[in-house]
């Protein structure tokens, strides 16, 4: 069963103060609080790389890219299981009060879809000029990292200066992810939460 206690407004608190949840798998009942450290950022500046063969997946790749049109369904299937894998850090709890985020304008998403299905997507929290990427994904090459670029793109036009994303992740690596000791991490934060960021 949910946690009732898992609310928008306790996920609000505990982002602004730089922890995020997790569940120790899909189908676990408890949610647990982490700060990590060293902390992974993506660049909003020059440092955001895009290799020219997805910037041109991105201009003509064939997909249909929107913003929050459907973001339960992007959270539901970042939350499924991968290959090899039984379950995710996305439990009924978070997937609950993520939805109710949504709700108040707070959580948003990014889709792509192909011929109208959705193929790919990635979702997260926005707060002040931060953005807390949350997870993404993908069932045909490129469409969550085509998600990715566009809300960059998005970001960066709405005045945000903060893009985290938690932790290291290979997969990352090849936009300019950086990790950054938590004391930083904590600095850049508190002064991203004083920039009004626009949506």
């Amino acid at each position: 069963m949910p946690d009732p206690a898992l609310t928008p407004e306790l996920l609000l608190r505990a982002y602004a103060s730089g922890v995020f949840p997790m569940a120790s798998e899909t189908s676990a009942g408890a949610v647990g609080f982490y700060a990590a450290d060293p902390r992974a950022i993506l660049p909003l500046d020059g440092g955001f790389r895009v290799r020219r063969s997805l910037a041109k997946r991105v201009r003509n790749g064939g997909f249909e890219v929107t913003a929050d049109a459907d973001f339960a369904a992007v959270v539901d299937a970042c939350a499924a299981p991968r290959r090899g894998s039984p379950g995710t850090w996305i439990n009924a709890a978070i997937r609950d009060a993520f939805v109710g985020l949504h709700r108040l304008g707070h959580a948003h998403s990014v889709e792509a879809r192909r011929g109208g299905e959705l193929v790919g997507g990635l979702y997260g929290l926005a707060l002040g000029g931060a953005f807390f990427g949350e997870s993404m994904f993908s069932r045909c090459p490129d469409a969550s990292q085509v998600c990715l670029v566009r809300l960059v793109e998005r970001l960066r036009a709405g005045g945000f200066v903060l893009l985290d994303s938690q932790y290291h992740n290979p997969h990352l690596m090849q936009f300019g992810m950086q990790e950054i000791p938590a004391a930083e991490y904590q600095r850049r934060l508190s002064a991203a939460l004083e920039v009004d960021g626009r949506w």
